[in-house]
């Protein structure tokens, strides 16, 4: 299977070249074609050209910024975290295969807290789908921030 992926973060140093090389290393392992983008403080690296784009079966996003979808309208796309492609690249690769071979398009959201969201084929969520997304906390677990554990110690 022929895949493609973007990774970005926020500064563009470590975290992105660190998932672009899990995602690359996993996919090849499992006998799959990938080709990674990654997007950060120098700019982009190893673009995707319209030919890589148009070939390819699936697409990761994995990213803690913007990163823009429009090149990949009308295909499977998985949206994840840069941490998520660190932590499980085999997860999000198997994700995409998966909806691939099944023949699926479209936008799959995948969290850290292992459930997905997906947008059909017309862009537009369901509505239980959009409001869980609406309410799903950004930035880890609140009960273990800094302004939690600081309310818990002055209460």
């Amino acid at each position: 299977m022929k895949l493609i992926a973007v990774t970005s973060c926020p500064t563009g140093i470590a975290h992105s070249q660190m998932a672009a090389e899990n995602l690359e290393t996993t996919a090849e392992d499992r006998g799959h074609d990938i080709k990674v983008e990654v997007q950060g403080a120098m700019g982009a690296e190893n673009e995707l050209t319209e030919t890589d784009i148009q070939t390819a079966d699936a697409a990761i996003i994995a990213a803690d910024t913007a990163v823009s979808q429009d090149r990949f309208t009308d295909m499977v796309l998985i949206k994840s975290t840069v941490k998520e492609a660190v932590n499980d690249a085999g997860g999000l690769i198997d994700q995409a295969v998966q909806q691939a071979e099944a023949g699926e398009t479209g936008v799959t959201a995948v969290g850290s807290e292992g459930g997905a969201t997906t947008e059909s084929e017309t862009g537009q969520e369901s509505a239980t789908s959009a409001t869980a997304e609406s309410t799903e906390q950004l930035g880890g677990d609140p009960s273990k921030g800094l302004f939690a554990r600081l309310k818990r110690l002055f209460s």
